[in-house]
């Protein structure tokens, strides 16, 4: 993990995030009128990093647990939204849709060195597929910070559930 990835930090972080330049963590700048997308969660397995996303739609809540993957990855503040990647998954229930959509949002990142930071995603609850596109930008050292390298998605602790407000969607990275 770099300097500035903190998984303690109960701050929650926002769609559009503005980020500081301490050390001890990410410490996003609320701007007024913002919605809250997810936050990291300081309880869980103590090596891996577990996030809390949710959206009005379960499309949203996933593409924000996908935008807090990416976050601690590099920080979304210098990634620009140049390249853009469809993604269609079926599961067998939205745990493993959930695990699959970031499992293959994980392989890009691997294997073509793709970081994103901006997700449309539609999800058929009763057909348990999903469609997203994907925009963002490859990963340069000498311009995009280096984050947290996130090994896996997990199915530990895994949590989706719809609210009043929407969807909440708790997951555990291997880190």
């Amino acid at each position: 993990m770099s300097a500035r990835f903190n998984k303690a930090n109960k701050e929650t972080h926002t769609l559009f995030i503005s980020m500081s330049r301490r050390t001890k963590g990410l410490r996003p700048e609320k701007r007024r009128g913002e919605i809250s997308s997810f936050r990291y969660v300081e309880e869980g397995p103590e090596a891996d990093l577990t996030v809390e996303a949710w959206g009005g739609t379960l499309g949203e809540a996933f593409g924000n647990a996908a935008l807090a993957m990416f976050n601690a990855i590099t920080p979304m503040e210098g990634v620009e939204q140049r390249v853009s990647r469809n993604i269609e998954v079926k599961g067998d229930d939205l745990g493993a849709l959930l695990f699959d959509f970031l499992g293959e949002l994980l392989y890009i990142n691997d294997t073509e060195l793709l970081v994103f930071s901006g997700f449309d995603v539609d999800v058929d609850e009763k057909g348990i597929t999903l469609r997203a596109e994907c925009r963002g930008e490859p990963f340069e050292l000498g311009r995009h910070e280096q984050g947290a390298a996130i090994k896996a998605v997990t199915f530990y602790d895994m949590r989706i559930a719809r609210g009043e407000g929407g969807w909440k969607i708790r997951v555990v990275f291997d880190t």
